[in-house]
């Protein structure tokens, strides 16, 4: 399955890593190609890609695996590798990996000479669903998440479901998380699809993908639109940030964001009561909640340099029903 973005395609189908030499060779001339994944990645599966890109000569720079990676230090780290390894502006670089590879490469492609080209191919739930849709790319700063990075298009994104054979439950469950954000934000039927812990096929990959794609398309920058898609993340990016990224993985960090969402949104009367209890239940059942949950009051003073907030407020998704959401406006003193 093909489906396009404004200037790029997205490849979903078992095995078509299988495809890609066929797919590079489309538009690059060149014999080097120049990879970026992390140490779990690379041991995982070094001696396949290397058999898939065998026409290719590679030049490949291993980054350790986790959030703590998408810094300035390892960005300039991975910029050095890349230039002593020979890289060119015509150069082709691959983000092979989960979120953190994937939003730090395509941050290196964006800036390295002003731009070279980058395939993304990501090999988690998480980033299938999510970071590799939409071309946002960045890093994090100590003050909190993403908060330095760009738009900046890939040449192209493979979404193989081989790597999830692969992933821990703990680790898929983290892509679970942000399908059931897409289906609460846009589609009634996937975030039901949750209710029972079925493993996800290739379907509800696409559903949560064109959640995203349908947005994405309509706001490319983020103004207005867009915003639905942080749904739950406020609060989850506080949440990631106050424990450095370590006691709480992204998933769980913005499904306790989205019970703290949903609080916030039946406190202003656009949130119906009755949809807390289903929420918490279908998130607890995946594995991605547990009690005690976190109080908004916990959160205020790391919620102060979301990038979402402007000079007067910042912008709130909340729930008007199960598949709607609604961008909405709050000071941090309402909360």
């Amino acid at each position: 399955m093909k489906l396009k973005m404004s200037d790029y395609e997205i490849i979903v189908e078992k095995n078509s890593i299988r495809g890609l030499s066929k797919h590079i060779k489309s538009f690059y001339t060149y014999d080097d190609l120049f990879i970026v994944t992390d140490e779990n990645v690379d041991e995982l599966y070094h001696d396949f890609i290397k058999s898939v890109l065998n026409e290719f000569h590679l030049h490949i720079v291993v980054i350790k695996a986790g959030e703590q990676s998408k810094t300035i230090a390892t960005y300039l780290d991975v910029i050095s590798q890349l230039m002593d390894k020979g890289i060119k502006r015509n150069h082709l670089i691959l983000a092979l990996g989960g979120g953190v590879v994937g939003d730090l490469t395509g941050f290196v492609a964006a800036t390295l000479y002003r731009g070279l080209p980058y395939i993304q191919i990501p090999t988690t739930l998480l980033s299938q669903v999510d970071s590799s849709i939409g071309s946002k790319v960045g890093i994090d700063l100590p003050k909190g998440k993403n908060l330095v990075g760009a738009f900046y298009h890939p040449k192209l994104v493979i979404i193989d479901p081989v790597f999830l054979d692969t992933l821990s439950k703990r680790e898929y469950n983290q892509g679970v998380a942000e399908m059931i954000k897409a289906g609460l934000i846009a589609n009634k039927e996937l975030f039901n699809f949750f209710k029972d812990t079925k493993r996800v096929t290739t379907k509800e990959i696409l559903m949560a993908i064109e959640v995203k794609r349908t947005v994405v398309l309509k706001d490319p920058f983020d103004q207005k639109e867009r915003m639905l898609l942080n749904f739950g993340h406020t609060f989850g990016h506080a949440i990631e940030k106050k424990f450095k990224y370590q006691t709480y993985k992204h998933g769980e960090a913005i499904s306790y964001g989205m019970l703290i969402a949903l609080e916030i949104g039946i406190k202003k009367g656009l949130t119906p009561k009755h949809l807390y209890e289903s929420i918490r239940h279908t998130l607890e059942m995946n594995g991605l909640i547990k009690k005690p949950y976190f109080k908004i009051e916990d959160l205020k003073e790391d919620i102060k340099t979301d990038k979402k907030f402007t000079a007067e407020a910042f912008h709130f998704i909340c729930l008007s029903d199960i598949g709607q959401g609604v961008v909405t406006q709050i000071k941090v003193g309402e909360l």
